[in-house]
């Protein structure tokens, strides 16, 4: 890890240690992935529970410390409820999900892929239980019905009240292992701070903020800031249990400032032991269950990546060198820049092709911004945390950046 930058709460600077670093990597966990197509739409937000009123007095700690003690936490049993939304100012795509669902042939799919893509915009409300690395329930409260996603020993159920579909898999490898896992952390701050942590480099200024009350706990918090100029991010704050160094509240703050764009946060949790009942499930009588096996796209919740991927840090460097869309370059795609500042670059199906067909009133230029540089001219798309940049000559750059970054990049390229 490199330096921290605050010492204590009050903030000297201090040095890493190699055992934090081996904790922090042991911390970090990798989940829910991110497409590079999808990236901002697939960028799963949660609301901050409110913070009780009063900050604790609480003893001093360093920035060093407060991660440790997130890295050796060993809390496995919970239950509560996680207040979350998402602003990144796009539009909800709670109807969109429906509409490609019902094309594909999978109206009414209760499979994790198809519904918690939800949880990518809007304001939703969880319910989330845990009793070790066996047992792990969330459930979606909606209007009205409730959708949920229960892990106990072997087998992931996900059902939808007062639907007669059902999802079910058997954990033990491939797919049906990461159903598992995505049910098993799906929802919860831990989730977002384990990502969050993978950022701390030298590009990047950790401090303890003082302390808070969430969810009626006592808790510090730590702050993660970027040193590079250029990063659509502002901040991360994370509240951590002063007690259990669990994470209580997330929250991912953007450069450009206004109201947080990406928060989770529990409004209410409970550290014992969940009642046995709550991980069991029986399908409803004459509903359909869709085995794992025969769902396309299984496993899309539990894949390697994490919530942030492609937003934090390297991020983005996992997805280098894949293959490209079809019609793309056959080097796939690749990544330019480093710390928050990196930008992923791939070709855009058609390649070169997207030159001659795009006119100067082409649904890219109806969507986005015209942009020219060195490398040519293009189409800068934009969300208050990603920027995307699609040239005219087929080539496409994707990164938690400003637009004069990705231009930048492009040039660089060019």
């Amino acid at each position: 890890m490199a330096p921290i930058d605050s010492a204590e709460t009050q903030g000297d600077p201090t040095g890493a240690t190699t055992r934090a670093d081996r904790m922090r990597r042991k911390a970090s966990r990798t989940l829910v992935p991110v497409a590079v197509a999808g990236v901002a739409a697939a960028t799963i937000g949660l609301v901050p529970a409110l913070a009780d009123s009063g900050d604790p007095d609480l003893p001093k700690i360093t920035a060093q410390q407060l991660v440790e003690k997130i890295a050796a936490s060993d809390t496995q049993r919970l239950s509560g409820t996680v207040k979350i939304t998402t602003d990144l100012g796009i539009p909800s795509l709670g109807g969109l999900v429906g509409s490609l669902g019902q094309g594909a042939g999978v109206s009414g799919s209760a499979a994790p892929e198809d519904r918690l893509t939800e949880l990518a915009s809007g304001t939703h409300t969880l319910k989330v239980a845990a009793d070790g690395p066996e047992k792990q329930r969330l459930t979606i409260l909606g209007s009205s019905s409730e959708y949920s996603l229960i892990h106990d020993t072997d087998e992931v159920w996900a059902h939808e009240s007062g639907s007669d579909e059902v999802f079910h898999a058997k954990t033990g490898g491939g797919g049906h292992e990461e159903s598992r896992r995505g049910a098993a952390a799906e929802g919860t701050p831990r989730q977002f701070a384990d990502q969050a942590l993978k950022a701390v480099g030298d590009t990047t200024s950790v401090t303890v903020d003082g302390t808070v009350r969430v969810a009626g706990r006592d808790a510090y918090q730590l702050l993660i800031e970027p040193k590079q100029s250029g990063s659509t991010i502002g901040s991360v704050r994370i509240a951590v249990d002063a007690e259990n160094g669990v994470p209580l509240r997330f929250t991912l703050s953007p450069s450009s400032g206004g109201k947080a764009a990406v928060n989770v946060g529990f409004s209410q949790v409970d550290f014992g032991k969940p009642a046995a009942s709550v991980f069991e499930f029986t399908p409803p009588k004459g509903a359909k269950v869709t085995e794992a096996g025969d769902a396309a796209g299984q496993g899309a919740a539990g894949k390697e990546g994490g919530p942030l991927a492609g937003l934090l840090p390297g991020g983005l460097a996992g997805l280098e060198g894949t293959d490209g869309a079809e019609g793309g370059a056959a080097g796939g795609v690749k990544t330019v820049g480093e710390g928050w500042t990196t930008i992923l670059r791939a070709e855009a199906p058609g390649g070169a092709d997207l030159a001659s067909a795009k006119g100067s009133s082409s649904l890219l230029d109806a969507f986005g911004d015209k942009a020219t540089g060195k490398f040519g001219s293009g189409t800068v798309f934009s969300t208050r945390l990603v920027n995307a940049l699609v040239t005219d000559q087929g080539k496409v750059y994707v990164g938690a950046v400003t637009r004069d970054v990705l231009v930048r990049a492009a040039d660089a390229d060019h």
